[in-house]
C-alpha cells in the first residue's frame, strides 16, 4: 500500500504509518529552507548574515521561514554572503522527492566514524532531505570482529536483526537479539554488541539525524 492520493475514480490507501500526509512546500519555504540550512554550515547567526547581505535582520527571518517572496537581487546577494550559486536555491525545490535505489551487493562499503575490526559497514543510501538525515546501513560482523558498547552518535538508531545473535547494551540495560528482532533507541547513550553469540552476522541499523 502506499500514501497520497490515488488517480481519479480510484479509491485512497493509506500506509500504518502515524506520519502526516506530505505537503506541497511553496518554492518560498524551500528557498528559505536552503539559506537557513547554508547559514547553520557556515556557522554564520541571522544577525551576521543579515548584515552581509545588507538586510535587516526581520526580512532574512521571513524569507527563511518562506514568508515572502525574495525579489533576485536579494537572493543574489544571499548567494554572495553565502559563497553558493543562486542557483542552489532553485535545485532542491525542482527535485524535492527523493528516492535512492541500490542493488544487492552494490551498497557503498564504507569506514564510518567508530568503524572496528570485523565490523563491516555497507552504505544502503542517503537521504537528500532538507531537515533531517537518514543513513542506512548493512553491517555484517565477521568472525574476527570483537564486542564493543561505547559507539555514541546523535540522533536515534534502528536496528533490525537479519542473521546471527548478539548480546546489544544500550545505556545500562542489554536485550539478547536475533534474526526478526528490532531495536530502535536515542544513539546519544553508549551502545554497540557486548556478547557475540553467533558469527557472522548481518543487521540493517538506520541512523535519523537532524541537520543542525
Amino acid at each position: 500500500m502506499d500514501n497520497g492520493r490515488g488517480r481519479a475514480g480510484e479509491e485512497t490507501y493509506e500506509t500504518g504509518s502515524g506520519a502526516p500526509s506530505a505537503a506541497e512546500r511553496t518554492l518560498e519555504q524551500s528557498i528559505g529552507t536552503q539559506i537557513r540550512q547554508r547559514r547553520k554550515r557556515l556557522e554564520i547567526t541571522g544577525a551576521e548574515l543579515a548584515a552581509t547581505a545588507q538586510l535587516s535582520p526581520g526580512m532574512l527571518s521571513k524569507i527563511e521561514n518562506g514568508q515572502i517572496s525574495a525579489s533576485l537581487s536579494t537572493l543574489q546577494a544571499l548567494a554572495r554572503a553565502l559563497n553558493m550559486p543562486i542557483s542552489a536555491f532553485f535545485t532542491p525545490y525542482e527535485a524535492h522527492r527523493d528516492c535512492s535505489y541500490v542493488k544487492a551487493g552494490r551498497g557503498v562499503s564504507i569506514e564510518r566514524r567508530g568503524t572496528k575490526a570485523g565490523h563491516h559497514y555497507q552504505l544502503l543510501g542517503h537521504s537528500l532531505g532538507e531537515d533531517i538525515v537518514v543513513e542506512p546501513f548493512l553491517i555484517t560482523l565477521s568472525e574476527e570482529a570483537r564486542p564493543y558498547t561505547a559507539f555514541q552518535h546523535a540522533g536515534q538508531e534502528l536496528i533490525y536483526m537479519l542473521s546471527g545473535k548478539v548480546v546489544y547494551r544500550h545505556a545500562d540495560r542489554i536485550y539478547l537479539l536475533e534474526p526478526g528482532d528490532t531495536l530502535f533507541f536515542d544513539a546519544g547513550a553508549s551502545h554497540g554488541p557486548e556478547e557475540l553469540l553467533e558469527l557472522p552476522m548481518t543487521y540493517l541499523s538506520i541512523i535519523f539525524y537532524p541537520i543542525e
